[in-house]
């Protein structure tokens, strides 16, 4: 089945861009009194062969941001035409009326993470459950998210490999193929994270002057927000699979144009490392000369 959703994959970029991408939007789970929403962008060759399946987890800083924001379009459209069933997901936004996390006031934000971790797990099974009906191989679940998205599939891979009890709604044999991390990290009480299990392949883009999601790190003790330059350092240590576009002097803008400017980069990333299986270890200093970089929020000023 892999094989054969793989030659289905490699061959789509010329047999499937005249097909028309349509949207469905489902109910997969009902928290709280909300209804928790899924788009499913596919093509007109959906029902030909199982497809992977790319789920994107939207940001907004666990306040605020939509599944379905114009801006993500281009990239949903992209992988649909493409042979992939792309899912965009609501989740519950814990930080809402809340103030500015600090090291001293994490709670707030700790528990935001897990609603969206906990509604991550339910979409995911939601996909599990109805594989056959939407035509996707459940063996190709891709994660990627935006800020506050993608510290939520970083969060959800990571709690899964480590066998944390927000992960036991998953079945035991089930295991992400990938990640795709816009500018997210980890956040920890307990230091850099250590992967009690090897992680699923990780995309990270990240840029150095992003002052609202730390590119490397923001801790007091063991406390902190852990960016992507601290967690490539730890999969360098294991030697995980990764490719990690650090994008100097650039700042919290990198959780949205890779989007729109990295597209084949991105599709590179899926077919070298979770299709073909790739161990590569990719670093790419990046450097535009020619984009002039935006004033990145700090967290005191986004939610105050």
């Amino acid at each position: 089945m892999r094989y054969i959703t793989f030659l289905a994959v490699l061959i789509s970029p010329f047999i499937l861009l005249g097909y028309t991408v349509q949207k469905e939007t489902q109910v997969f789970a009902v928290k709280n009194g909300q209804e928790l929403k899924m788009d499913i962008y596919q093509s007109d060759s959906a029902a030909i062969l199982p497809q992977p399946c790319l789920v994107f987890v939207f940001g907004g800083g666990f306040k605020e941001g939509t599944r379905d924001t114009q801006d993500y379009s281009e990239y949903f459209k992209y992988f649909a035409k493409r042979g992939y069933t792309v899912v965009s997901i609501d989740y519950r936004l814990g930080m809402k009326d809340q103030k500015a996390p600090g090291m001293l006031n994490y709670k707030p934000l700790q528990n935001a993470i897990d609603l969206a971790v906990s509604d991550l797990y339910s979409a995911t099974n939601y996909l599990l459950e109805n594989a056959e009906e939407l035509y996707i191989d459940p063996s190709l679940i891709i994660l990627s998210g935006s800020s506050a998205g993608a510290i939520t599939v970083l969060h959800a891979d990571y709690e899964e490999r480590d066998n944390h009890s927000s992960a036991e709604i998953l079945p035991d044999d089930f295991r992400y193929a990938g990640v795709i991390s816009f500018a997210g990290g980890i956040f920890s009480t307990e230091g850099l994270p250590s992967y009690t299990q090897k992680p699923a392949p990780t995309l990270f883009f990240h840029g150095s002057a992003d002052r609202l999601v730390p590119y490397d790190k923001l801790r007091l003790f063991h406390i902190g927000m852990f960016g992507s330059n601290s967690l490539v350092n730890r999969f360098k240590q294991e030697r995980y699979p990764y490719q990690y576009y650090s994008m100097e002097d650039i700042g919290h803008e990198v959780s949205e144009y890779p989007m729109k400017e990295f597209l084949p980069e991105i599709e590179k990333f899926i077919t070298d490392f979770v299709l073909d299986r790739k161990q590569l270890m990719i670093d790419i200093n990046y450097k535009d000369i020619m984009r002039k970089p935006e004033q990145s929020d700090t967290p005191v000023s986004y939610y105050n």
